[in-house]
């Protein structure tokens, strides 16, 4: 985090030994006809230069997808870490890195030469080669253009400055902007990359203000809109100042009101995606250990819990538990013992609704 993050490229050789694929192809391909997993096709053809690009979005058939023999095309899941237990505990390397900045793990299959094209992220990026050898190039390019007319985003003048060729267990990680193209060599290939949450400013604003919004509570009759003091005027068209002045002040009241803004925060940067689908009408009891859904996403401040775009008031040993579990995705039963009433009867309700999970640790 010091030398590398968000300042130059670094890669590891053999940074997961003996790494195993996730999932097999077979089982990726029954992934590709889930309407609840993310999924895209991306197939390339002609010269590299000017090569044309088709997408496909998923659900998807394995009889939809090109033949495995036919080089240049790759099929790409999104949120693995969701659907296979796997995935989630190779992500679960990465929690280095705050869970709000935390995407998810993307897996990508490819036949040979098969691959999405140089491009560049807004985003920090592992990428493990999980299966099969992959030659990645990358650059920085504060002059890309990208292709006109093209599903996919196509650096037109890409130039890369380095060249690696990676085997299984090796990462690259790269900062956002810079420019990089990999390409599945010597046959087919699959790669296991850590995205990166990285909000624009207007996002947070517009996504604060929005819960702000909602937080507001009913009208009070004390507090409506007057103006005694409001003389005859020849200028009916132009909006008063003093009603201007009268929205500002609640809007100022409503940001300075202690951990607004935070909590808002809070429960925008834990809020699940839209396709997570949670296995509701579980049990749980004192006695059986916990942990959160893979698709579950639970962070804390000085004050609150948030889970899943909801948040929680909580102090004294409840507060220390949740942050544990934040921070561990998991409790043992042992750890849940101290949890007063009003938390068991909490985790009861989100083992219930499919948040947490009871486990016999």
């Amino acid at each position: 985090m010091e030398q590398y993050w968000q300042r130059k490229p670094w890669l590891v050789r053999q940074a997961f030994a003996g790494i195993q694929p996730p999932v097999s192809r077979a089982e990726l391909f029954q992934l590709l006809a889930s309407e609840e997993v993310e999924s895209r096709l991306v197939c390339r053809s002609g010269p590299e230069a000017d090569a044309d690009w088709t997408l496909k979005r998923g659900p998807m058939s394995r009889r939809s997808l090109p033949a495995l023999h036919q080089s240049g095309w790759t099929v790409l899941v999104q949120g693995l870490n969701v659907h296979v237990p796997a995935a989630a505990q190779l992500l679960e390397q990465f929690r280095f890195v705050p869970q709000a900045r935390l995407d998810d793990l993307m897996i990508s299959w490819a036949s040979d030469g098969g691959g999405v094209g140089p491009h560049f992220d807004s985003y920090d990026v592992f990428l493990i080669q999980v299966h099969g050898r992959r030659r990645w190039r990358i650059g920085r390019m504060d002059d890309a253009v990208l292709r006109p007319s093209l599903p996919v985003k196509i650096i037109a003048n890409f130039r890369f400055e380095e060249e690696w060729v990676l085997e299984p267990g090796d990462m690259l990680y790269l900062p956002p902007g810079w420019a990089h193209d990999g390409d599945a060599v010597g046959g087919e290939c699959m790669t296991c990359s850590v995205g990166f949450r990285s909000p624009f400013r207007t996002e947070l604003t517009r996504e604060t203000l929005l819960r702000l919004a909602d937080a507001v509570g009913d009208d009070d009759p004390q507090d409506i809109y007057r103006d005694p003091d409001q003389q005859a005027t020849m200028q009916p068209g132009r909006m008063p100042k003093a009603m201007v002045d009268f929205a500002a002040q609640g809007l100022k009241q409503l940001l300075d009101e202690p951990g607004a803004l935070a909590r808002a925060l809070g429960e925008y940067l834990s809020e699940p995606k839209a396709n997570v689908q949670y296995i509701a009408g579980q049990a749980w009891h004192l006695g059986l250990g916990i942990e959160l859904d893979p698709g579950s996403c639970m962070i804390y401040d000085e004050d609150h819990v948030y889970l899943n775009g909801e948040s929680w008031l909580m102090g004294g040993q409840d507060a220390v538990l949740l942050r544990r579990l934040a921070d561990a995705r998991r409790l043992t039963s042992t750890e849940l013992l101290s949890a007063g009433k009003d938390l068991e009867s909490q985790m009861q309700q989100w083992v219930e609704d499919g948040w947490l999970r009871a486990t016999t640790t």
